[in-house]
């Protein structure tokens, strides 16, 4: 059974590479002497087809099976790295390059996380996703180190998208043979509207609140943090590397890599308090006047957030298994969240102070540990 995990880690893999968004803004932004606006729409595309593709895939994929729409998001992502990889000339092919990785993404999202629990052994399926998302974290914490790699060498950073693409094509290879005994739902398949018909559930409905909430927190952090510590302490820092995006990338590696562990002995919705617990803190940090601090505290906030997100889907999944796909679907469209937390918080940000700003994904996080807490009194009750 382990060894059956073994393809569907390196598809968690390839997950992480649809995070590349924020990296190439960066760069490209100066590659192409974009404006701000513009450099923007290259993660603005990346996360678009979260919102517009997932319901609908997840319907698919109820009908089809995880393994047809596993397949093809990994030649849709494959596709958009290989037509950035010879000659990314403009910033017109960059866009649709990210545009095609952010879709292949989205649909490895829908596929790749309900697919582990059906390679998994029984009652290890929230460990399991807590090391899949420690895997996509390495994915991620590449699209910033490699640029810094490759110009030590000399190297272009566009050398990062035939790498991607290489892994990919490896990737692929390791899925064909493989063999999924897919858990069947004895009920009719799914439609769009039996899909939507599950936000009538309250549980769902807030699960999938959290996820967006998340998403778009995790963004704000990891794309905030250089602005921060320039305004803030006058730290100036690139974008790319350690001291910036790096930074986050790196705690939420190490964090998901500590989940994994610590879930084969504490349950998961009491890992849930203690990780919403430690992510408030990290960024409670953030309000504190020194600048060691505040970089300490991003880290100790990247712990934190790392294993919400596998925690939230586990469960909601975990509650209705015979819905596993049409809740696939909802809760990886709400990664769009990604897409429109960032702006409200640069408004926060014009209209007051970059650290004021911090309070939007406070807040979100404030959301999340109340669905913390509510799933744990669920299970309190239940026993009594």
């Amino acid at each position: 059974m382990r060894f059956r995990t073994l393809p569907i880690f390196l598809v968690f893999l390839a997950m992480g590479f649809g995070d590349l968004g924020g990296t190439l803004a960066s760069l490209a932004k100066s590659e192409f002497q974009l404006s701000n606006s513009a450099a923007a729409l290259i993660p603005f595309v990346g996360f678009i087809p979260f919102g517009l593709l997932s319901v609908a895939v997840g319907v698919y994929q109820d009908k089809r099976g995880k393994k047809r729409v596993l397949m093809t998001g990994l030649l849709v992502a494959l596709a958009g790295l290989l037509s950035g990889s010879f000659g990314l000339d403009s910033f017109g092919r960059l866009l649709f390059a990210m545009l095609l990785l952010g879709t292949g993404a989205a649909i490895l999202q829908v596929a790749g996380n309900p697919i582990m629990r059906d390679v998994s052994e029984e009652g290890k399926y929230s460990r399991n996703l807590s090391f899949g998302q420690f895997v996509k974290a390495i994915g991620s914490l590449s699209g910033p180190l490699i640029p810094v790699i490759a110009r030590h060498f000399g190297v272009s950073w566009k050398v990062i998208l035939p790498i991607y693409a290489s892994v990919l094509a490896v990737t692929v290879l390791a899925v064909v043979p493989m063999k999924v005994r897919e858990r069947e739902a004895e009920r009719m398949a799914a439609t769009l509207g039996s899909c939507l018909s599950l936000l009538r559930h309250g549980f769902v409905s807030v699960m999938v609140a959290a996820i967006f909430l998340y998403v778009g927190a995790e963004v704000c952090l990891s794309a905030n943090i250089p602005t921060f510590l320039h305004d803030r302490y006058g730290i100036v820092v690139s974008g790319v590397g350690l001291l910036g995006t790096g930074l986050f990338f790196v705690a939420l590696t190490i964090g998901r890599l500590c989940g994994g562990i610590v879930l084969n002995w504490m349950p998961p919705r009491r890992f849930f308090l203690v990780t919403c617990g430690v992510s408030i803190l990290g960024l409670a940090g953030l309000f504190m006047p020194s600048g060691y601090v505040a970089a300490a505290s991003f880290f100790l906030a990247g712990v934190g957030f790392a294993n919400i997100f596998p925690l939230v889907f586990s469960l909601a999944v975990e509650s209705m298994p015979d819905r596993a796909n049409e809740l696939s679907g909802l809760m990886v469209t709400a990664i769009v969240g990604g897409a429109f937390l960032p702006p409200l918080m640069g408004f926060v940000a014009d209209h007051s102070s970059v650290q004021i700003s911090f309070l939007v994904p406070m807040a979100a996080i404030l959301f999340i540990t109340g669905t913390a807490v509510a799933n744990r009194n669920q299970v309190l009750q239940s026993r009594q």
